[in-house]
């Protein structure tokens, strides 16, 4: 029996769920390995599903091929299906626990989360810019001669800095046909500081800034509307966790993540944004944890179920990512692009933080909340919310992350265009 059209067979799902349990269990140790206070918490997990895609697969023409196999057996379409899930669960976890609190803390700081995004994303692409006229100066190296073809690994590059999968897709939709591959190499090759580097800075900036982690939390407390809490215990529950509610806001943001905004062209042949499933289902999921309920039917998850959901996700996200991340990091490696890859995680990443605390103000976890939204790092918001203590920090992500998604799209396009 064989599942995708035959790409993959039962007893292959068995290999394929027998690594991400292994991965799952490794890397969450080696998660716990604190020094000085700074652990690499759940990145452990991509650390380790990056080693096992190194060492265990590789890619070849039939696709991601575990080195076990009997068979060329593409591994791709297992490993993305639980990066798709993985990624659905965290967000439509995070969309409902920022929720009751999303639309106080956007209507009090929406000039901030507006301005913040977008000077992430610009810087990003200013130090991309800066890296194409390195370029032009130094030589493209590698096997790149065309200028056309190395914007073309630089703005794959800036879309794995950032780690943005629409980013990364409107670039490939972009370049000419030729040129496409080098978008992907680009993204493999910065994905993984892209990840790593926002982790670890959350991380160091409390401790570098020695803040009362208390006094921080106590400023992100927003009221909830009171109006909300005289209907506890009287309304109707599908189900005690609210595992349907949380179905319902996957099914609509699917939906609502499917719909195309044309950006250039006709439409069809042209490029067209769109939310994608991942800002569909964070933008559903606020609505619904902001009013919670329709008349007298409850469509709030319980909070631990979402706790739950939010870690499930982000790992099987981490791991999905990280296998295959893993093997075409090895096929593409080469240290000059990577190291225009930090640089494109770095720049935006100091720049939003300085911005954030000297000239909008932001208290210390709002600044780290809406940096990890302006960078569009899912990892790294999982770990500010161990490193703060506090699930109040995903609001100011889920508030300067669409502005981010947007900008990023459109700077990744004008790279191409203009340059």
């Amino acid at each position: 029996m064989s599942l995708f059209g035959g790409v993959i067979s039962v007893s292959n799902i068995s290999t394929l769920l027998f690594v991400v349990f292994a991965v799952l269990a490794v890397g969450y140790a080696l998660g716990r390995i604190t020094v000085k206070g700074v652990s690499l918490g759940d990145a452990g997990v991509f650390i380790i599903a990056l080693l096992a895609g190194a060492l265990f697969f590789s890619v070849g023409d039939a696709g991601l091929i575990f080195a076990g196999s009997s068979k060329p057996y593409d591994f791709n379409s297992g490993l993305s299906l639980i990066e798709s899930l993985g990624l659905v669960l965290f967000v439509t976890s995070v969309g409902f626990i920022a929720g009751p609190k999303f639309f106080g803390n956007f209507k009090r700081n929406f000039k901030s989360y507006v301005l913040l995004g977008l000077i992430i994303i610009i810087a990003g692409g200013l130090a991309a810019a800066a890296c194409i006229g390195m370029g032009e100066v130094i030589g493209y190296g590698g096997s790149i001669k065309e200028q056309d073809g190395f914007v073309a690994m630089i703005v794959g590059l800036l879309s794995g800095s950032l780690t943005s999968t629409p980013a990364f897709s409107a670039a490939k939709a972009t370049v000419a046909p030729e040129y496409q591959s080098l978008v992907s190499v680009g993204h493999g090759i910065a994905y993984i500081f892209g990840v790593i580097g926002v982790v670890l800075f959350v991380q160091l900036i409390p401790k570098m800034t020695k803040a009362n982690m208390e006094e921080e939390r106590a400023k992100l407390v927003i009221k909830e509307e009171g109006e909300k809490k005289s209907f506890v215990g009287k309304l109707f529950e599908i189900d005690h966790m609210g595992i349907a509610a949380i179905s319902l806001a996957a099914i609509l943001g699917t939906l609502i993540g499917q719909i195309k905004i044309p950006l250039s062209g006709d439409g069809l042949s042209g490029t067209c944004f769109s939310l994608t499933t991942t800002g569909g289902c964070l933008l559903t999921s606020l609505v619904m944890g902001h009013f919670t309920r329709i008349g007298k039917v409850s469509i709030m998850p319980a909070q631990s179920t979402l706790k739950l959901f939010r870690e499930l996700g982000l790992v099987l996200f981490l791991v999905g990512a990280g296998i295959p991340g893993g093997a075409e990091f090895v096929e593409n490696f080469d240290a000059m692009y990577f190291v225009y890859g930090m640089v494109m995680t770095i720049v935006p990443m100091i720049v939003g933080y300085l911005f954030a605390r000297y000239v909008l103000k932001l208290s210390l976890l709002n600044n780290l909340g809406s940096l990890t939204g302006g960078m569009t790092s899912t990892p790294a918001l999982g770990t500010l919310i161990g490193t703060a203590g506090t699930e109040d920090v995903a609001a100011a992500y889920a508030a300067t992350y669409p502005i981010a998604l947007i900008a990023v799209v459109l700077v990744s396009q004008f790279l191409i265009l203009l340059l």
